[in-house]
């Protein structure tokens, strides 16, 4: 390993932010293709569940009561990302620990639980070692908290928790950098995702996972989602009737290795300067994973909530 490599890594391992898969936009934007997919049935339980959100007046303050529902669904696929940086939650972080990190005991639990946001299927260009996921992570709270919103014997309180990180979760394992981890030499612990993977040299800050994040948007404007959101193509009805969160993050995984782990990026932690077309295939990669997540999640949620 270089010197300028080696400073760059330690850099990134300073400053690296955690993974939040979609920024705030793209999580809305997943809630706006379900929300349009929803029964009357499912769409009026949902509302009288996430009223029940601790951060529920904050969505709906100065939305006319005729909008408040469809944007309090919006603001909720983000509730999971945004008690990161509010008062009252702790930051237990990135690696579960002990039998709390896997609880469903709804608001009362006040851990941000970072590793439910992603499932780090592992792999390697050059024959580093590989760790396996640790568990729980997302794969295993998708299958918990389906269960139990589906269940007639789950109370309601719980129910709310459990949509609004189902809302969340489904979103986060359709991008593909939720669904991996590489493992390079000079990342033998792997690239979290990408966050270890610089696209400019230090003191700038870019990287994979954050471009990833960001290429819909970065738009907090609800009317800026629900128009992005009705100008994309509808799922493809095969791959949207697919129910498996297993197969929807082995899709994601497939997805990493073809899509974002090509040229410009190369092996290890760059930095890799990425081009135009990059940039295009990553955009129509990302309206695609997101149609499909909204469309899933419907699905779900119209089983679940009838």
């Amino acid at each position: 390993m270089n010197k300028f490599v080696g400073l760059a890594l330690l850099f990134l391992l300073i400053v690296a932010p955690p993974a939040l898969a979609w920024n705030d936009f793209g999580h809305m934007t997943v809630a706006e293709i379900a929300y349009q997919q929803l029964t009357p049935a499912a769409r009026a339980r949902a509302a009288a569940l996430l009223k029940l959100n601790p951060d529920y007046a904050k969505w709906v303050k100065g939305v006319a009561a005729k909008n408040q529902d469809e944007t309090a669904f919006l603001r909720a696929a983000t509730w999971p990302d945004a008690i990161k940086s509010e008062k009252g939650y702790d930051d237990d972080g990135e690696h579960p620990s002990g039998p709390a990190s896997a609880q469903n005991i709804g608001y009362a639990d006040k851990l941000q639980h970072r590793y439910w946001h992603y499932y780090d299927t592992p792999f390697s260009p050059d024959g580093t070692a590989l760790i396996p996921p640790a568990a729980p992570n997302a794969k295993t709270q998708i299958l918990l908290f389906r269960l139990a919103l589906a269940s007639s014997k789950t109370p309601d309180p719980l129910k709310s928790y459990d949509l609004a990180w189902l809302l969340h979760l489904i979103s986060d394992v359709h991008q593909p950098l939720h669904a991996t981890s590489r493992f390079t030499k000079d990342l033998p612990k792997g690239d979290r995702g990408g966050n270890l993977v610089a696209l400019c040299a230090p003191p700038c800050k870019d990287e994979l996972h954050g471009f990833w994040d960001d290429v819909l948007g970065t738009s907090q404007s609800v009317n800026e989602v629900k128009q992005f959101a009705a100008a994309l193509a509808p799922a493809d009805p095969k791959r949207a009737a697919v129910t498996s969160g297993s197969k929807w993050i082995d899709e994601s995984f497939r997805a990493a290795k073809e899509s974002v782990y090509v040229a410009p990026i190369g092996v290890g932690a760059g930095p890799f300067t990425l081009d135009d077309a990059y940039r295009a295939q990553a955009k129509a990669l990302a309206e695609e994973r997101v149609v499909l997540a909204g469309t899933r999640l419907a699905h779900l949620l119209n089983t679940a909530l009838k």
